[in-house]
């Protein structure tokens, strides 16, 4: 009876690690194919204010972005 219980909570527990580590290497790996912002929504985002950006301010964006990663 208590061998049945600890295999039962080591079960659970190896399943949460696998869990955790497999899907945080999805996480990532969606991240990667779909940045959450890019330069050309930048680009796009500028254009509907009616403003052209210049490359100065379209790197200090993306920086700015990146630096909260």
């Amino acid at each position: 009876m208590w061998s049945s219980i600890g295999y039962t909570i080591l079960g659970i527990i190896i399943g949460g690690i696998l869990g955790f580590f497999l899907s945080r290497r999805m996480f990532k790996k969606q991240l990667k194919e779909n940045p959450p912002i890019n330069e050309k929504m930048i680009r796009a985002m500028y254009s509907q204010m009616g403003r052209k950006p210049s490359e100065a301010q379209i790197r200090q964006i993306m920086k700015s972005m990146n630096q909260y990663k």
